[in-house]
C-alpha cells in the first residue's frame, strides 16, 4: 500500500549532479526523494534510460492534479531519456485506494478503453509520440498493464509473487490504518492494488528495460515494494523517483478551481480559455513555483518575471502553461479574450464573453411563458449548481445580466432576448454570453 512520505527530502543544493535531467528537475523543486540518488545519478549520466509514471484512466482525460507528473515526463524527454506512460487498464478496475475515504467506482472495459484514449490524447498534448517526434528525443511509449495482468492466474500470481510481500507491512501503511481507522474498512480487491502495481514495474523492467518510477510522495510505499520485487525476482536494479504532493499556498488541493471542479486538459472537456483563466487566478504566493514547475521559462528566467509586477507575472505563467498544453495561438488567443473581458472597462461585455449556444426545447417555453427564470438559466448553462445555489448568489450579489448587478432572485429573461444572447457573469471569473435556439 501507498505510505505519505512528506518530510524534508535529504538532497541538497550543492549535490554535485551529474546528470543534467536530476540536475534541473532538483531546482526546479520537482523532486522530493529518490531512492539510491547517487547510482540512479550515474546511471543517468552515462546514457538514456526510460522512466515510467503511471495515470489511472477514471476518465476520458487528465487534469491540472496529473501535471506535474507529466512535466516531470517531458523534462525527461527534453534531456533524451524515454518516457513511459502506463496507463491502468488492469489496475483501474481495482482502483489506487490511497488515502481515499472510500472505495472507487469499478469501471467495465468499455469505459477504460475510452478512458485510456483520452489518456493518450491530453499526454501527446505535452509529450512527443512516435508520429509527432522530435530530434535527439526519444519518443514515448504509451503501454497498458491489462496487456499483462489480466491473463494472470489467481496460481500464478500467489506462486510468482505471494512469497515476497509481507502482511505487516502491507498492513502498517499509513494509507490502510487510517481506512481502518475511520471503521470504512478496505475491501481485499483494493488490498491488492499495492501487488499490481510492484508487478508493473517489475514487467517494465524486464520487457521495456524501464528502470525508473516516478509518483507522488504518497506513492512511496507501492514504489519500493516494486524496488523490492524486482531485487528478490532477479530482474534487476530499478529506482523509484516521488514528486511533491502539491498544495496552494492556502492549502488547497492543487488541479480543481475554486468551485471544485476538475481543471481538465482536454479542451473537449475545458475550454481554452478556462484553462488560462485556471492559471492566472492562482494564489500570489505561488507564482514563482508553478513557472518552475508548469513552464519550460529557464529557472532564473522564472525568478526574474516573479520578482516583477505579479499581475504580469501571472499572466506570463497561465499563457506559458496553456500554451504547452494547447499550442501558442490558442494561449494568446486566451489571453487577449481575458484582457478584453478585465481590463478594457468600456468593452461591450456581450462581444468578449465566451459564447455558448444551447437548444431550447418547446416544453421549456410552455412551461414558463413569461420568460426563463435567471435561476433556472443558470443552472442549465452550469453557472450555479442548482436553482437554490443560484437564487444564494443572487441575493450575496454576485450575479450580473449585461453588466448590471441583478438583486431580484425572481427575475425572468424575455425569450427574445434570450434568442438574440445575454451577458451572464457570476463572481469576478465567470463570464458566458448566452443564446438560446429554438
Amino acid at each position: 500500500m501507498t505510505d505519505s512520505k512528506q518530510q524534508k527530502p535529504t538532497l541538497g543544493k550543492d549535490y554535485p549532479f551529474k546528470s543534467s535531467f536530476l540536475k534541473e528537475a532538483y531546482e526546479r523543486g520537482m523532486v522530493f526523494d529518490c531512492t539510491d540518488l547517487e547510482t540512479l545519478d550515474t546511471q543517468m549520466a552515462e546514457g538514456s534510460i526510460a522512466a515510467y509514471a503511471g495515470f489511472d484512466p477514471t476518465a476520458d482525460s487528465l487534469h491540472v492534479g496529473n501535471a506535474l507528473s507529466i512535466m516531470v515526463l517531458r523534462l525527461l524527454q527534453k534531456h533524451g531519456h524515454q518516457p513511459v506512460a502506463l496507463a491502468g487498464g488492469g489496475t483501474g478496475r481495482i482502483g489506487d485506494p490511497s488515502f481515499r475515504e472510500e472505495a472507487r467506482k469499478l469501471q467495465n472495459s468499455k469505459t477504460l478503453a475510452k478512458n485510456i484514449a483520452g489518456v493518450r490524447s491530453s499526454l501527446s498534448q505535452f509529450l512527443h509520440f512516435e508520429e509527432q517526434q522530435k530530434e535527439n528525443q526519444r519518443p514515448t511509449l504509451l503501454l497498458n498493464n491489462a496487456d499483462w495482468l489480466a491473463n494472470l492466474s489467481w496460481l500464478e500470481v500467489l506462486e510468482d509473487v505471494g512469497p515476497h510481500f509481507s502482511m505487516s507491512r502491507m498492513l502498517s501503511a499509513e494509507s490502510v490504518k487510517q481506512r481502518l481507522d475511520r471503521e470504512q474498512g478496505l475491501t481485499f480487491l483494493e488490498f491488492n492494488y499495492s501487488i499490481l502495481q510492484a508487478y508493473d514495474f517489475r514487467e517494465l523492467k524486464r520487457k521495456h528495460q524501464v528502470v525508473l518510477q516516478i509518483g507522488g510522495s504518497d506513492q512511496w510505499g507501492n514504489i519500493t515494494a516494486g524496488i523490492e520485487l524486482a531485487r528478490r525476482t532477479g530482474a534487476g536494479k530499478v529506482f523509484g523517483l516521488t514528486t511533491p504532493l502539491l498544495t496552494t499556498a492556502s492549502g488547497a488541493k492543487m488541479g480543481k478551481s475554486a468551485e471544485g471542479t476538475a481543471i481538465w486538459v482536454r479542451e473537449e472537456k475545458l475550454p481554452v480559455f478556462d484553462y488560462w483563466q485556471f492559471w492566472r487566478n492562482v494564489e500570489d504566493p505561488d507564482v514563482e513555483r508553478f513557472l518552475k514547475l508548469f513552464t519550460d521559462l529557464p529557472l532564473k528566467k522564472c525568478e526574474e518575471i516573479a520578482k516583477g509586477d505579479i499581475n504580469q507575472a501571472k499572466e506570463i505563467l497561465a499563457t506559458e502553461a496553456t500554451s504547452i498544453a494547447h499550442g501558442r495561438e490558442k494561449a494568446k488567443a486566451a489571453r487577449e479574450q481575458a484582457r478584453k473581458i478585465f481590463s478594457e472597462k468600456k468593452l461591450n461585455p456581450t462581444a468578449a464573453f465566451p459564447e455558448k449556444k444551447l437548444p431550447c426545447p418547446k416544453t421549456l417555453r410552455e412551461e414558463f411563458k413569461d420568460g426563463l427564470p435567471l435561476t433556472a438559466l443558470l443552472h442549465l448553462v452550469e453557472m450555479a449548481s442548482s436553482r437554490g445555489e443560484a437564487r444564494r448568489l443572487i441575493r450575496n450579489g454576485g450575479v450580473r445580466i449585461d453588466g448590471e448587478k441583478v438583486s431580484d432572485e425572481n427575475q425572468a429573461i424575455a425569450w427574445e432576448e434570450l434568442k438574440t444572447g445575454v451577458a451572464l457573469s457570476v463572481g469576478k471569473k465567470k463570464h458566458l454570453k448566452i443564446q438560446l435556439e429554438f
